[in-house]
């Protein structure tokens, strides 16, 4: 393992705006979670108001999505997301800072005896989720509701927000693994651990298929099912969801039954269809700032060529 640097040793004048915006976020965190989530969501109205090329991404993603909508229903669609990431700015802080006795009591568990049954079991557990606005905040309350977990997390361009990143997970996982290093994900399965794994963000087309996404041509990675097979590993989907009173509910679903088949595509397709499944849930609390749709092979349409419209 690479040697890892102290957050504290990032002083460099490029990171004192970051450094700023961590102090004030620590501040906020110190209210009581409803006034701490009101601030989120008015950051939310801001960033939605100041952000009009990000602002037009997740327009067309719910357009994309989201036909069936007028769209004034997705605008308004469009608003309630941004108020809702604006609220996983503070979530991320309060994943970090605040004491379990703070967290415990506005969060739920469901389903959590399908982990606990697979983990007794031996083998490895595939823990399946996607990018949610509730994805910082969840972990803290798992970890002291089951065995120690592994979380995979994604390299940023900058080594400062990358080490933000893994610090703040770190607080809920007992080991990082970067998504690329597929062979430390098969160790730690093979060796009856379990996983953190959320596979939905789009993917370059080496190891991934064209599958729908709501009816629309998607890049997805395939490697649940090879991890699965590689770690002999059980599969759990699991998923949060922000409830309007500011309680968390976070739903184990029982392990997929004859997993992973010889069919790549037909296993992401079953991942894909319980992630579509719960997004309908709670729409807003997707990450559809993201381009979902992107990196599609030539014969495609480029969903994202003009958004000038949706600014």
């Amino acid at each position: 393992m690479s040697e890892r640097k102290p957050l504290s040793s990032y002083r460099a004048p490029g990171t004192w705006p970051i450094w700023f915006g961590i102090g004030l976020l620590r501040l906020v965190c110190l209210l009581p979670n409803g006034p701490a989530l009101a601030v989120g969501r008015l950051l939310g109205r801001l960033a939605h108001g100041l952000a009009g090329s990000r602002r037009a991404v997740v327009r067309r993603n719910i357009e994309l999505c989201f036909p069936e909508l007028s769209p004034a229903e997705r605008d308004k669609l469009a608003l309630e997301h941004f108020k809702a990431l604006g609220m996983s700015v503070i979530e991320t802080g309060l994943g970090r800072w605040a004491s379990i006795e703070r967290l415990e009591p506005i969060t739920e568990l469901v389903g959590l005896e399908h982990l606990q049954r697979a983990l007794d079991s031996g083998r490895g557990v595939i823990m399946l989720s996607a990018h949610f606005t509730t994805l910082e905040i969840m972990g803290r309350v798992l970890k002291v509701n089951t065995a120690p977990f592994d979380g995979v997390y994604r390299k940023n361009r900058s080594e400062f927000i990358t080490e933000l990143q893994r610090s703040g997970r770190e607080r809920s996982v007992e080991r990082t693994i970067e998504k690329r290093d597929i062979k430390r994900m098969v160790r730690a399965l093979r060796d009856g651990r379990a996983v953190w794994y959320a596979p939905d963000q789009s993917y370059n087309r080496k190891g991934s298929e064209v599958i729908r996404f709501f009816g629309v041509p998607c890049m997805h990675t395939t490697a649940t099912s090879t991890l699965a097979r590689l770690g002999n590993a059980l599969v759990i989907p699991f998923f949060p969801e922000r409830r309007p009173d500011g309680r968390y509910v976070f739903t184990f679903q029982p392990p997929f039954e004859n997993f992973p088949t010889d069919d790549l595509v037909a296993d992401t397709y079953r991942y894909v269809e319980v992630l579509e499944e719960h997004v309908r849930r709670v729409p807003e609390q997707y990450f559809w700032i993201h381009r979902k749709f992107k990196d599609l092979p030539e014969g495609y349409p480029d969903y994202y060529a003009d958004l000038d419209a949706l600014k």
